[in-house]
């Protein structure tokens, strides 16, 4: 069945120059937008925007943790290894499940829907296409991308319950920030005076 779902997807690779060209953007950049979003709601963000975005980032690079600790556990080839595709990108012959573009993706955007809805909710559709362009790119089975949001919604789950564990880290991370951008604000205020 995770076959049959993977050629499904994926045979929809090559008719279109454009699509193509969209998955693999898609496929390669996705991380980077999402690395860019965060550092936009940091830096414009409010005190509690930036709790946000830190706990997003360290909840993906926890699930990605995760996702290494399951390639040792369990070792799924990738379809390109198993069965005779053509890939859109070429990729290593490593393990498949889960995919860590997928979950990297996933859980920051559910990381951030637990405490910002507005932002989440289209960071997770960026999440979605990141899981399909990896399938269309013949890079992972659909199983892989089901896997990464299971990792992510539990890692995500779990971090929130914790929360109040990382609550010190999190706000002493943003008053050393705080303190660090008051006072160059400061200085440059008093020298144009």
């Amino acid at each position: 069945m995770n076959y049959e779902l993977f050629k499904s997807i994926h045979n929809l690779s090559g008719h279109s120059y454009a699509l193509d060209n969209l998955m693999v953007f898609i496929t390669n950049k996705a991380i980077y937008i999402f690395a860019l979003a965060l550092l936009i709601l940091w830096i414009f963000g409010s005190k509690s925007m930036k709790r946000a975005v830190l706990y997003a980032g360290g909840t993906g690079v926890l699930a990605l943790i995760v996702n290494v600790l399951i390639a040792y556990i369990y070792f799924e080839p990738r379809p390109f290894v198993t069965h005779d595709i053509q890939t859109l990108i070429p990729h290593a012959a490593d393990s498949s499940f889960p995919s860590d573009h997928s979950t990297g993706a996933f859980t920051i955007a559910i990381a951030m829907w637990f405490r910002y809805k507005k932002i989440g909710i289209p960071l997770f559709i960026l999440a979605l296409l990141t899981g399909f362009s990896r399938i269309w790119a013949g890079l992972h089975y659909p199983f892989d991308v089901v896997g990464s949001l299971i990792v992510a919604i539990v890692v995500s789950y779990v971090i929130v319950k914790l929360s109040r564990l990382f609550d010190p880290i999190v706000n002493w991370i943003i008053s050393i920030y705080d303190s660090i951008f008051d006072r160059s604000s400061r200085s440059n205020k008093s020298s144009r005076t």
